[in-house]
């Protein structure tokens, strides 16, 4: 599948990535989509949606770091009742939607702890919650459980390095945040999404030999892997 193809400009939206630490350890929100919805219906995802006009701090209406920080706090308070501080948002990765794909996202990942507040959902546009270790999450992906879309299964799969949420939290304070604008390409088996730093990424070929970053979605499992 070619990356060449033109489409509309993606749509602007931010996500959060809620932390809790458990005594069998680190914890993250995952929201169950109405599955009626058009886009990723039925599937788990982190709390997160479109960034608003409103969101935009006045005077400052290009900072897009600052409006998808507001988006972000306000999405988990409107689809989980969490009361998240900007200040307490780190700044995690970014994902373009592929070109291929007819409906496009621009979007800030953010991680943060989890507020003292009960999780609730709306029962419209989000369905179902749950609090799962990363691994548990993983596990109940690949047993055909649950769906979770490739940006929350990379996501997960990065954070299941860490055992706390202090120990996240300091450790991604630390990096730069990560960018990704995946080309996918058709395999044996299922898909492969190139992300920047795989060696096959600019010439879109999976098997030119070198670094490795991406993730093989295939029928018999889905693995992401980053090596250099």
């Amino acid at each position: 599948m070619s990356s060449d193809s033109t489409s509309a400009p993606p749509a602007l939206s931010a996500t959060v990535i809620v932390l809790r630490d458990t005594p069998a350890g680190l914890e993250t929100l995952l929201l169950r989509r109405n599955s009626r919805l058009a886009f990723h219906g039925g599937a788990w995802v982190f709390p997160g949606g479109h960034i608003d006009a409103a969101d935009h701090v006045s005077g400052a209406e290009d900072d897009m770091l600052a409006a998808a920080r507001n988006a972000a706090v306000r999405e988990a308070r409107e689809e989980a009742n969490l009361m998240i501080g900007a200040e307490k948002l780190i700044f995690f990765s970014h994902w373009t939607t592929p070109i291929i794909r007819p409906k496009r996202f621009s979007t800030w990942f953010f991680v943060a702890p989890a507020s003292d507040e009960a999780v609730a959902v709306d029962g419209d546009e989000i369905h179902d919650h749950s609090w799962l270790r990363p691994e548990k999450a993983l596990a109940a992906q690949k047993a055909g459980e649950i769906e979770l879309p490739p940006p929350t299964f990379v996501s997960i799969t990065k954070l299941s390095a860490f055992q706390t949420v202090d120990h996240a939290l300091d450790r991604l304070a630390e990096r730069e945040p990560e960018v990704f604008f995946p080309r996918i390409q058709k395999v044996s088996g299922g898909a492969c999404c190139l992300y920047q730093g795989d060696a096959g990424y600019e010439t879109e070929n999976p098997d030119a030999p070198g670094a490795r970053h991406r993730l093989w979605m295939l029928k018999s499992g889905w693995r992401y892997e980053q090596e250099p």
